[in-house]
């Protein structure tokens, strides 16, 4: 019963299904969403860390992949991101009291002069969709404001984003400001005008065109 209830979950997460009530997709109206099914595999005594790693989380990989492939657009990711986050509310609980413990921290914004963050809010969905706990310091972001956050929390992982050319330099200059005071801090980086080549002329640790190459490099970790 709970595998296939676990599965109902992930097919959720994946086809943007949030809850009975919503209307999206079509062909699952009136259906119970990620909403209904997680607070119900709670209430039957499923481990919320079952939850997490059997339910939503497969879901996220599997839309993540179909965007990397081009078989679905961001509408479609975005719904994929609110049913989880539907899943996700329920099990918030756990994760506070420690029952449940994240991968990770992974600390995101999109750097100093770039206002874009359509990217940026993708790739913190789906990284916590994925099991980390995500810290999203917003748009406009300084090295300052990314080196305050790592003394928070020193063991992070770094995501800049930016979608302008203008803003480039300014990721590099992130990045280099990060490395003299946190040298060993693992620093991803992506968006619309950002290659590989680039990442290794600022001396990045990873560069990916979608939000899934990002995720599963931090899975690696």
């Amino acid at each position: 019963m709970s595998k296939e209830l676990l599965h109902q979950i992930s097919v959720c997460v994946e086809r943007g299904k949030v809850n009975k009530s919503a209307p999206f997709p079509p062909d699952m109206k009136e259906q119970d969403g990620a909403d209904e099914l997680t607070s119900h595999a709670i209430d039957l005594g499923v481990s919320a860390d079952l939850i997490l790693s059997e339910g939503l989380v497969p879901g996220m990989e599997r839309i993540g992949v179909k965007f990397r492939e081009n078989r679905v657009f961001v509408p479609e990711v975005l719904m994929a991101a609110k049913a989880m986050t539907a899943g996700m509310n329920h099990l918030r609980p756990f994760f506070q009291s420690g029952e449940v413990k994240r991968k990770g921290i992974f600390i995101i914004g999109t750097v100093m002069g770039d206002l874009h963050d359509i990217g940026k809010n993708l790739l913190g969905m789906m990284v916590e969709g994925a099991g980390w706990e995500v810290i999203d310091l917003g748009v406009d972001v300084p090295s300052s404001k990314y080196i305050s956050a790592l003394e928070e929390y020193p063991n992070a992982f770094i995501g800049l984003s930016c979608l302008l050319t203008t803003t480039m330099l300014n990721m590099g200059k992130i990045v280099e400001d990060i490395q003299a005071v946190k040298p060993e801090t693992k620093i991803l980086i992506g968006g619309a005008p950002v290659t590989d080549d680039f990442k290794n002329k600022i001396g990045a640790d990873w560069y990916s065109a979608d939000p899934q190459g990002a995720v599963e490099y931090l899975n690696k970790q």
